[in-house]
């Protein structure tokens, strides 16, 4: 496959989509600038982070998709629901890294307060969607 066929996919949670709309941006841009313009960026939006494993298993199976770029967000809240939604998926996308060889992106945060995530959304601590999208490249580089 020719590197102009190779693309990226990105999976975003809509849940939260105030926060993960930002990410998205980040990584979309970040991508574009790389030379990933939009017709080698392929996006699937699911409702929650819990579903993001799947969707990123199934552009990971796509063979023109070489990274797949997941973006979500998971706010605690007053029991341990976050705890144990951040565990499964960090667990399953590493598992499907590892399965398929090809890089996926862990952009999910995991913030105590709406506005810790606010701050990682492109607030003052950077935004989480352009840097998870640079540490694809970065992976897609040493490849």
């Amino acid at each position: 496959m020719q590197p102009s066929e190779q693309k990226i996919g990105i999976a975003v949670s809509t849940y939260n989509a105030n926060i993960t709309g930002r990410l998205q941006a980040g990584a979309v841009q970040t991508l574009t600038a790389a030379g990933y313009n939009d017709q080698r960026q392929v996006l699937i939006n699911v409702p929650g982070a819990w579903e993001l494993p799947l969707a990123a298993r199934w552009l990971a199976d796509r063979e023109e998709i070489v990274a797949v770029i997941t973006l979500g967000a998971v706010i605690r809240g007053e029991t341990s629901h976050d705890q144990h939604i951040n565990r499964a998926v960090s667990s399953a996308l590493m598992e499907l890294m590892m399965q398929t060889g090809k890089p996926i992106g862990f952009g999910l945060l995991t913030c105590n307060t709406l506005e810790q995530a606010i701050h990682r959304a492109g607030g003052n601590v950077g935004n989480k969607g352009c840097e998870t999208a640079e540490a694809v490249l970065a992976m897609l580089a040493l490849k």
